[in-house]
């Protein structure tokens, strides 16, 4: 019953394997010079300006949850797409109120603020 996986459990061993190869062999042959531009964080070749971490505005996870929200929920036009013809009359309704569902909501946010970026 357990042989079943043994399959499962033979390509997990061989993924690691390889990772661990590789990285092995990173470190067994790749340069080992330390140096003080090498420690510096990167930033589009300019020298870093305060610390490497800082805070980021609520702002922007409230237009990255927003995003996603509204992009998850494009996802279900696809299905309906897809069996628009045997749907009829209801399916075209029921989709006009998910679309107004979701202007609503879209509005809502605009309306509030969440979509300015200053």
């Amino acid at each position: 019953m357990l042989l079943e996986y043994a399959a499962i459990a033979a390509f997990i061993f061989v993924t690691a394997l390889v990772g661990l190869i590789a990285i092995g062999l990173g470190m067994l042959f790749g340069p080992k010079r330390y140096t003080e531009k090498k420690a510096m964080p990167y930033e589009s070749g300019m020298n870093p300006i305060g610390p490497g971490t800082r805070r980021m505005p609520v702002r922007f996870y409230l237009i990255a949850v927003l995003f996603i929200l509204f992009d998850i929920e494009i996802v279900f036009f696809l299905p309906w797409a897809i069996v628009f013809r045997q749907l009829g009359l209801f399916g075209l309704i029921e989709m006009a109120v998910f679309i107004a569902i979701l202007l609503v909501g879209y509005f809502y946010a605009w309306k509030k603020g969440a979509l300015e970026w200053d």
